[in-house]
């Protein structure tokens, strides 16, 4: 038996499998197998929300506590459907999580997708950390070496001369 055939369809993903079932009869069988992309948390999601200056501005207002999306429109200068387009963003990132309360729509941070942010960038906090700790004690111990330098003049550059201020011709 052959491999199936994998067709692609407009923006979406679609893998139909085509087989024969019964050699005699030759029914084929279409399969169609698609990902549900909202189910699977993606960290690439979480870094294209957290790129936005004024979604990390909606997230650091969310840290207070719930609000609905018109208190949380009143706070920036941008167009209520530019607020409504970066909340659906940061709840597609599942950094938000949305609850109606009759007809408002309220909004809370989701910490979730945020303590996996920061355990990626924790193992780049320890290699700062080691590296400018190493780059201190280098730039230490080299300013050390250059003002026990200074102590004993250098013979490299002579004595200094004294400085005589200059006398204009027309003073004498």
């Amino acid at each position: 038996m052959r491999n199936p055939p994998v067709y692609r369809r407009d923006r979406w993903v679609a893998r139909f499998a085509i087989f024969s079932l019964d050699i005699f009869h030759r029914v084929t069988v279409q399969l169609r197998i698609m990902r549900n992309r909202s189910v699977t948390y993606s960290s690439e999601a979480t870094f294209n929300a957290l790129a936005d200056p004024t979604r990390r501005a909606v997230l650091d207002l969310l840290r207070r506590g719930s609000q609905p999306a018109g208190r949380i429109a009143q706070e920036f200068p941008i167009s209520r459907p530019a607020i409504s387009k970066h909340l659906r963003l940061l709840r597609r990132a599942h950094l938000v999580q949305e609850r109606r309360e009759g007809r408002l729509r309220v909004y809370q941070l989701n910490p979730q997708p945020l303590r996996a942010v920061d355990n990626w960038l924790e193992q780049y906090r320890t290699f700062w950390t080691q590296n400018l700790a190493n780059l201190k004690a280098f730039v230490e111990a080299e300013y050390e070496k250059e003002t026990a330098g200074e102590k004993t003049p250098s013979p490299s550059f002579g004595p200094a001369k004294p400085h005589r201020p200059r006398v204009k011709k027309s003073d004498q």
